[in-house]
């Protein structure tokens, strides 16, 4: 089959994230299998116009805003004389609209990780994130009339997209995979000396890092020994807010900030924390947790899109009654004082880990597309 991918950033970009690590997986199988595919996508500062990915053809065209109208040149004028059997648009904040301009293909799919909504809020100028919220729903409500397929992988984005719109049968739920070796023997893994409170990813307002360092100071008072580490990207604004909270905090010489960490620090600290604690304000699907699963690690998530269908309530992790600092202290410590419970919940977070698979996404895709 020929199949046609886009998307606005692809794995090498800088910006790359997991819905880019999932594009790569699911497109490197494909091209083992013998289709041919080939991925447009927005090209970054010392970009290759294109290269060989995986297998796959990656055509890079314009930047972060401009490649939704190059991506509509490009096609125009080198792939629409060509006969498709597949395209698939990644849609992450702004639409292709590929429908609109793509007729020879004979089937077209939609695919969403999650919608933007109140991100925008939390990453945007008010003013730009008025304007980007109320695009979407116009966004949307044209693009549940035009497209027949979508793809996600989750059931909270499922939901929101039949609120806007779209149909729920033709709505398909695809699994997450991580990249990660799970470890073969959970009760091989050393925990550090002191329960450790893990804080793992990009220090952004959307990240909400800053309920996590104020729930760690609530649950100081209840477990006097213990500790947090914050790692992840910390050089935009709301980073260094959140740092200069931390240096302020009564708590402070227990709060260690690592920043940016390397794939193998990832696995040390993922492995010997006893609790990641994620706070978004959305996601897809909380990888985080899947992959920190994989390690022997359980989570404490807000109740919020993505992270409530990573996390089952009590048997894999807990999901805070309230999204506040306070509530999330709550869950930490009553997962912490039972070490029955506690184990119970590992162990079930790492056996469910083994089910949430790119083998299983890419089998949940390869059924999609009817391709057998």
């Amino acid at each position: 089959m020929k199949i046609l991918w886009l998307t606005w950033k692809d794995l090498e970009h800088p910006l790359a994230g997991g819905a880019e690590v999932v594009t790569a997986e699911l497109t490197k199988r494909l091209a083992k299998d013998g289709h041919k595919v080939q991925i447009l996508s927005g090209g970054f500062e010392g970009a290759k116009k294109e290269i060989n990915q995986n297998g796959c053809k990656v055509v890079r065209v314009g930047g972060r805003m401009s490649v939704y109208w190059q991506a509509y040149k490009y096609y125009k004028k080198h792939l629409e004389k060509e006969s498709w059997d597949i395209i698939i648009e990644e849609i992450n904040t702004i639409p292709f609209f590929s429908k609109f301009y793509i007729k020879s293909a004979n089937k077209h799919f939609l695919f969403f990780h999650q919608l933007a909504r109140e991100i925008w809020f939390y990453q945007m100028h008010w003013l730009i994130s008025w304007i980007g919220y109320l695009a979407e729903i116009i966004y949307l409500w044209l693009l549940s009339f035009k497209s027949s397929k979508i793809i996600t992988v989750s059931n909270s984005t499922k939901k929101d997209l039949i609120k806007y719109g779209f149909k729920k049968n033709n709505i398909t739920i695809i699994s997450e995979g991580i990249q990660m070796q799970r470890v073969k023997d959970i009760e091989m893994v050393k925990k550090y000396e002191k329960p450790t409170i893990l804080s793992l990813g990009a220090i952004r307002p959307m990240k909400r890092t800053m309920d996590i360092v104020k729930a760690f100071e609530f649950l100081k008072k209840r477990v006097p020994n213990a500790n947090l580490l914050v790692a992840g990207d910390d050089k935009c604004e709301y980073a260094k807010k959140v740092l200069e909270y931390i240096k302020k905090s009564p708590f402070s010489a227990d709060i260690k900030v690592l920043g940016r960490v390397s794939v193998e620090k990832k696995l040390e600290i993922m492995q010997k924390s006893c609790i990641i604690v994620v706070t978004s304000i959305k996601e897809g699907w909380g990888l985080i947790v899947t992959e920190s699963n994989s390690q022997g690690t359980p989570a404490v998530v807000y109740d919020v899109d993505g992270l409530r269908d990573s996390v089952k309530d009590n048997e894999t992790g807990r999901i805070s009654k309230h999204n506040t600092p306070k509530s999330l202290a709550l869950a930490m410590e009553d997962m912490l004082q039972c070490d029955i419970k506690y184990n119970n919940l590992r162990k079930n977070a790492w056996k469910w880990s083994k089910e949430i698979t790119f083998e299983q996404s890419y089998k949940d895709l390869c059924g999609v597309f009817d391709i057998k």
